[in-house]
């Protein structure tokens, strides 16, 4: 279900927003929020807005697809009314202290703090998150679920709390930006402002993010969404398929012939990448240990586990921690054809 939304009083009369670009930061997301701002003045012809983007020590911050932008450090900017932390790839490595003794100050100064993308990584590992609910980027979800059980976590594409305004991915920051500017130039400019996007329909708070796996699924049976949610909900200690069929009021036999049809191997091979895909974004984004992940992800042994990922991402577990930037895309997005073996 879609969260309540609670505007701060100030939120409804921004005109100073402030952009934080970490490490290898999304551009899609960042030059999204930034370009409803200008097309707001340009139809408007007035400068309603103004935009930073800011760094503690300033200087040249590099995004995931190579592309540089030039920020000027937070502390010679003019006051601004809220700033958002833009994440993107290996946010983890990305959040140092700077960043974080940043964002603890801009939050003793009432300034409404957000995020982009991943960025709400950023904000809830410098404790400005308790207490709050929050959006983020599905890939980056779960990882923060276990390590921050004080935060509530929605689904929704982008979440305002009260001082904290935080956005998933992708072309959502189009959609908050366009919200939370709607009060103050009206109906009209945001339809102006959509036609100007190609956009036809402006989404709110009550959609929810759409993670890849539901996309692949629109024309798939009740039964097998069924079957994927309890698979999904059951990382940890894995149904058996006796059991998924039990639950989905389903045979066996009918379960293998549906995930035959729409994804193209066993249901068990399915569950198996769901457990090996948690594995990874636990190896990449969190400090637990081999084992305690190997535990979470409904493994018997540390050796099957590691095994098992080494068979199907071609590197240990080990290794994907110490260098998980240089694991080969490739091997990241290809299929687990060989993962059934090793059940």
């Amino acid at each position: 279900m879609p969260t309540e939304q609670v505007m701060s009083k100030s939120s409804t009369s921004f005109t100073h927003f402030a952009f934080m670009p970490l490490n290898n930061f999304t551009m899609l997301a960042f030059s999204n929020a930034i370009e409803v701002l200008r097309m707001a003045n340009y139809l408007e012809g007035t400068i309603l807005y103004r935009w930073s983007v800011v760094s503690p020590e300033g200087g040249a911050v590099t995004a995931s697809n190579g592309l540089s932008v030039t920020t000027i450090r937070a502390d010679e900017c003019p006051a601004a009314d809220v700033v958002f932390v833009c994440g993107g790839t290996d946010i983890d490595a990305a959040v140092n202290p700077a960043t974080l003794d940043l964002l603890q100050y801009l939050a003793t100064q009432d300034v409404t703090l957000g995020s982009l993308c991943t960025g709400a990584f950023a904000l809830a590992k410098a404790g400005l998150l308790d207490g709050y609910t929050c959006a983020t980027h599905w890939e980056n979800l779960s990882s923060l679920k276990r390590a921050h059980p004080a935060i509530s976590f929605a689904p929704d594409l982008f979440v305002i709390d009260r001082d904290r305004i935080t956005c998933t991915g992708g072309i959502a920051p189009l959609d908050l930006m366009l919200n939370l500017i709607s009060s103050q130039v009206g109906k009209t400019t945001i339809a102006a402002i959509a036609d100007q996007f190609i956009l036809e329909h402006v989404r709110d708070h009550k959609d929810q993010q759409r993670v890849p796996l539901t996309v692949r699924m629109t024309s798939a049976r009740p039964a097998m969404v069924e079957v994927v949610s309890l698979m999904e909900a059951n990382i940890e200690e894995p149904l058996s398929l006796d059991e998924l069929a039990q639950l989905s009021n389903s045979s066996p036999r009918q379960l293998q012939r549906m995930f035959k049809e729409h994804m193209g191997m066993s249901p068990t091979h399915y569950y198996l990448t769901l457990r090996l895909r948690k594995a990874r974004e636990l190896l990449r984004q969190t400090d637990m240990s081999i084992l305690s992940i190997t535990v979470a992800c409904g493994f018997q042994s540390a050796c099957h586990f590691s095994k098992t990922y080494r068979e199907v991402f071609s590197v240990a577990p080990s290794t994907e921690r110490r260098q998980p930037s240089q694991v080969p895309a490739a091997l990241l997005a290809a299929p687990m054809q060989q993962a059934a073996a090793f059940i």
